[in-house]
Formats: structure tokens, sequence, C-alpha cells
């Protein structure tokens, strides 16, 4: 059986509450490198302190998202890989799931911009937080992946902007390189970008949906090589009859409704991004446009 090196990206979702000093928003102000060094210091403390009671990052992850990314080993195994799950973190690095000594204590920490638990803010910022984060604590790059054997990838938009040093550079290597979702097109990767009118098909929610995606190319896939033409064509032809348009019937929202949306949703979760809140309100089935709520929001939030 070949070896497969399955990445995923983390979730905010935890098994514990992290603790004030493990929130990336009460790092002390600096450089990016100063304030990586500063958190891997943090890390490292807090895993030497917590020691076997720590969670295993199994069980310190939750949510949709995470369950689904635990089933593509089995996906794999069924296609005929020997696989082995890793996962990309703005705060511990990209780090192997398995085995299950591997042990790691809650944070907070985000490659989403602001976001209250930011690591930086901006995509430049977020790339260099992870070269740091990853010459301190991560345990391999995806070029050193790749060298194992296939790689396939389910990448948000934010950590595939994040990691695109070490994507460009998995691609140049050559082998197979599968990304499900992403940012952009990398030489070298062949990439299948996210597509919600597949959701309908594959359900759980949109966050899960580059998981369940490589799930479903694995299954349509048994028996070819992991990017080979074969399995591109065998996607297509399940894809292409399966995709639906995403129609959105939402209910809208008055001024003062969503003014008092904001200032609900932000007294339970202080520090939420105005970009979360307007995902959340979406998600909720109601409709505000984004340039007023944007506008609405700065009004809400200074008047508080």
């Amino acid at each position: 059986m070949r070896q497969l090196s399955l990445v995923v990206t983390c979730t905010d979702r935890k098994a514990d509450k992290p603790d004030a000093a493990l929130c990336a928003r009460n790092l002390p102000k600096g450089s990016v490198k100063q304030r990586s060094g500063n958190w891997q210091e943090l890390i490292h403390s807090a895993t030497a302190r917590g020691g076997s009671s720590l969670p295993s990052l199994t069980d310190l992850y939750r949510g949709d998202h995470w369950a689904r990314s635990r089933r593509l080993v089995t996906a794999a195994s069924a296609a005929g890989y020997r696989a082995q799950l890793w996962v990309a973190s703005a705060g511990l690095g990209l780090q192997p799931v398995e085995p299950e000594t591997r042990t790691a204590p809650a944070y907070a920490a985000t490659f989403s911009t602001r976001h209250a638990d930011s690591v930086a803010t901006s995509a430049a910022e977020n790339a260099q937080w992870w070269g740091h984060l990853q010459e301190g604590t991560g345990q391999a790059t995806l070029q050193d992946l790749g060298k194992r054997g296939p790689v396939l990838m389910a990448l948000s938009e934010v950590y595939a902007s994040a990691m695109e040093e070490e994507l460009l550079a998995l691609g140049e290597r050559g082998g197979e390189a599968l990304l499900i979702g992403g940012a952009r097109e990398v030489p070298g990767v062949h990439r299948v970008r996210s597509d919600a009118g597949l959701s309908h098909a594959l359900g759980g929610t949109l966050t899960s949906l580059n998981a369940r995606m490589a799930t479903a190319w694995l299954e349509h896939s048994t028996g070819h090589a992991l990017t080979s033409p074969e399995a591109q064509k065998a996607w297509n032809a399940w894809s292409t009859a399966t995709t639906k348009p995403v129609q959105y019937n939402r209910e809208p929202m008055s001024d003062d409704d969503v003014i008092a949306f904001i200032g609900w949703e932000t007294a339970k979760v202080p520090g939420i991004s105005r970009t979360r809140l307007l995902r959340a309100l979406r998600n909720s089935g109601r409709a505000c446009e984004q340039s007023r709520f944007a506008s609405l929001y700065k009004r809400t939030m200074g008047e508080r």
C-alpha cells in the first residue's frame, strides 16, 4: 500500500476553553517574529506543565469539519492507501494527528484577519508567522511529506495563502499533490476548487466542504493514481452530474434588527470579527448586503 499524507486545517472549536495566556489576542506587541517566538514559548511551557493530562490532537478539536477530516483516513484506506492525517494549525504548525500520545493544550489562534485572536493583520504577515512557527514547532513541511508519497490537502483560502511558500516547494519537487480548496493555482499541484454546489449532495456545513470533497475524490478515484487523468475524469463525471447552483432564500432585516443582532452576538463572543458576524447572520437564514452590514457594524460598535 502506498503512503498518503492527508493535510487538513484545524478548527477554532476545542475540547476545552483555552487559558488567557494561550489566546493570541493577549500576546505582547512586537514584530511577527517576536510575537511568534513568545507564542511558541507559551505553547511549550503549557505542554510541559500539562503533560499526559492534555488531550491528544485527535481529541483536542471539535465540530463537523474535524469529524469529517478524521473520516478521511478511512476513505483513504478504502482507496488502497496507508494514510496519515496531519493538521495545519496557526497555533502549532504542521503536526501529525497520530500517535495518540501527541498532545497539546487548548489555544486560540487563527489566520483569519479581523478576528480577536488573529496572529497577524495581513496575508503577508500570516505567511511570516507560519514560517517562524514551522521552524520552531512544526514536525514537517509539505515538501517533507511529498518525499514520502502522494499528498492530499484540504485547505481553506486563508491557510493556503499562509502556507503558499511550502505549497510552491511541494509543487516544484514533482510527485502527486492534490489541493482541495486553496486560494489559487500552484504550479505542480493539482487543484480542485471548492464547489458549494456539491454541498447538498455531500451534506454537512460549508466549513467541512473541503474535507467532504476530499473524501468524495478518494471514493470516485479508487483504482487510479491520486492526480491521474483517469481520477480527474471520474471526478468530472460525478461532480458535473451532481453540482447544483446555490440558492439563498434569506429573510431581509431592518437596520434595527441588524443592530440588535450585532449587539447580541458581540456580547456573547467578545472580539468576534465583522466577517464572522455577517457569516453567522447569513447562516441563520437572514439577509443583509455586505456594505450595509459594514456601515451598521461600525455605527453599532462606535455606540457601545
